[in-house]
């Protein structure tokens, strides 16, 4: 063994040594444009233009631009007979949905039937993504609401509430397409994984908890959103509680809870779960209905306006005291919704295997939000329970969303009447099983075996939602993982080699036990690049390495010290030198 060990050393000392030659000249102009084209176009859009004519080029961009042309051309009725099937089975899931997410939001009902109508359309004609189903979320529409809720009162003020609704849409969506636009969609990137875990079950509760004032009946209810702020509440209006309310909440959250977990673990039953939502409101609105609920405790919608969306680019307010507040709701609202949408459309696309363009999805997510605040819709994106429906439906291209637009308008025009006595009670557990499914412990478990600080990050996100507030826990979260990047940049990990026996292999010598030290060699990896920033930290840390190396050597009376290599192949550098020399 020792024998095999002084070969090894005698191999790396006697290497071949090759010289590293200075890269070709280039002038400032042409090191900008590279650098500014590896930051902004990795993916070198125009790629497909070069060599070719130009008809076909006026083509290719309006294939870039509307998606439809590309694939459109090539539709059939085999492909229809799928997606008019997974548009009707997200249409039942969408328009009760709808009706409560928009409630969430403390909007009036029939606007996230709105949101639900011309928002898809649009996205049908920009998105890139075939399994998206487009329409209101609950994160989004809680942010908004408990936003715009801290100066305007959705009840003494509704119609200026709307206008600063569908102003922060407007602005939401600006950010949106702009991000898109200027190619700074890793900008999002930010919010981790384990921020979004995080913030997500955070919010998932914070929703849940506040739909306690539909399932125990309570009238007066507090418009704060903290956990000890809402179970003050609940529990100082114990006399609110209508045992009626609370029955036939029971009844259907059992229900619909029950219909979820078939859907979940028996995929191809996707339909129990995606209709569940639409049967509680028939069988509930049949009930209140048939005994009158509405006259002993049970609060109904009360009648919605029929008809098509009216336009609303009149109510949109570019002035005033508010402009502030919408710019601020417009852009968290933005912000994590597209984050939700296009991390859905990736992971579906992943499913089957073709590609989602990030750049594209911002500006047709935008584009969408932007149309919507123009006809009475307030934030959308791509929902995953929706897309999840409409993944296990079957759907084939982005027509799903056309399919669920026409049953929404045909609902607008003629069906509206029906739901005027559909329960309060039952939006709100429609509402808790929605979000339910954002909890996601076992990933939470995962993030806690990889990454003790990302954990941390994670917690951090989850309790500053639940005990501060919604923005303030997001803001915590992302601040927190912005100081890990920092942390890991000015201080990079590095390790100790040792070689795995009878190769030429090195491996960390606390990760093998297997690996074994060259007697003489330090090898010492630097697992980041090196920059300003770290370069005093690196310096310290190997020579502390040299010195902690010297000193068991001579407390275990071996050979001294002779060579420091530092592995670095995130810089293609492989460096050797003496200890003496590195000290110098």
């Amino acid at each position: 063994m020792q024998l095999q060990h002084h070969s090894s050393c005698l191999e790396i000392a006697t290497m071949e040594v090759h010289r590293v030659v200075p890269p070709r000249h280039k002038s400032t102009i042409e090191k900008l444009k590279t650098r500014l084209k590896e930051t902004f176009f990795p993916d070198d859009p125009l790629r497909q233009f070069k060599g070719q004519p130009l008809g076909k080029k006026w083509i290719l961009a309006a294939q870039y631009i509307f998606p439809i042309l590309e694939w459109g051309p090539n539709y059939s009725f085999k492909l229809f007979k799928s997606d008019i099937i997974s548009g009707l089975t997200i249409a039942s899931l969408a328009i009760p949905q709808g009706i409560s997410y928009a409630k969430l939001a403390n909007l009036p009902p029939i606007v996230g039937l709105y949101s639900s109508f011309v928002p898809p359309l649009v996205y049908t004609v920009l998105g890139s993504s075939r399994d998206l189903a487009v329409g209101p979320v609950s994160i989004a529409s809680l942010i908004m609401g408990s936003m715009l809720r801290q100066e305007v009162s959705p009840t003494q003020n509704p119609v200026l509430f709307l206008q600063l609704a569908f102003t922060a849409t407007f602005f939401g969506g600006l950010v949106q397409a702009s991000l898109g636009l200027l190619r700074l969609g890793f900008i999002i990137d930010f919010l981790s994984k384990a921020t979004l875990i995080g913030f997500m079950a955070g919010a998932a509760i914070i929703v849940s908890l506040q739909q306690l004032k539909s399932l125990l009946g309570i009238t007066h209810f507090t418009n704060q959103m903290g956990l000890i702020p809402v179970m003050s509440s609940v529990f100082h209006n114990t006399k609110e509680w209508s045992w009626q309310t609370i029955l036939m909440g029971f009844c259907f959250l059992v229900f619909l809870l029950l219909t979820r977990h078939v859907g979940t673990k028996r995929p191809k039953l996707f339909w129990v779960s995606a209709g569940a939502p639409l049967v509680s409101v028939i069988l509930s609105t049949l009930l209140v209905f048939a005994f009158k609920a509405q006259h002993h405790g049970i609060s109904v919608i009360g009648k919605l306006q029929e008809g098509l969306n009216p336009p609303s680019w009149n109510m949109l307010k570019f002035h005033g005291s508010h402009l502030g507040l919408v710019m601020k709701t417009g852009l968290i609202t933005g912000i994590i919704s597209l984050t939700e949408g296009i991390a859905v459309g990736r992971t579906f696309a992943a499913l089957k295997n073709y590609q989602v363009d990030g750049n594209k999805e911002m500006i047709a997510i935008g584009v969408m939000n932007i149309v919507g605040s123009s006809t009475s819709c307030y934030i959308t994106t791509g929902a995953f329970s929706r897309s999840a429906v409409n993944h296990n439906a079957g759907a084939k291209t982005a027509v799903s969303n056309v399919v669920m637009s026409v049953t929404v308008m045909v609902t607008l025009l003629f069906l509206m009447p029906l739901f005027q006595y559909t329960p309060n009670v039952v939006l709100g557990a429609i509402i808790v099983t929605a979000v339910v499914g954002l909890i996601d412990v076992p990933a939470a478990h995962q993030i806690w075996k990889i990454d003790k600080f990302d954990f941390l990050v994670m917690l951090c996100a989850f309790l500053g939602v639940i005990f501060i507030s919604v923005q303030e826990g997001l803001a915590i979260a992302v601040g927190i993982s912005i100081f890990k990047i920092l942390l890991q940049i000015t201080r990079p990990k590095t390790v100790m080699l040792g070689n795995m026996p009878g190769s030429d292999i090195y491996r960390d010598l606390h990760h093998y036990n297997e690996a074994m030290r060259i007697p003489g060699f330090l090898i010492l990896s630097i697992e980041a690049p090196i920059n300003f920033a770290n370069t005093t930290y690196l310096n310290e840390r190997i020579l502390r390495w040299i010195e902690e190396y010297e000193a068991e050597e001579n407390l275990n009376k071996q050979s001294s010290l002779r060579f420091v290599i530092l592995e670095m192949s995130g810089m293609c550098i492989f460096f050797i030198t003496s200890p003496a020399s590195y000290r110098h």
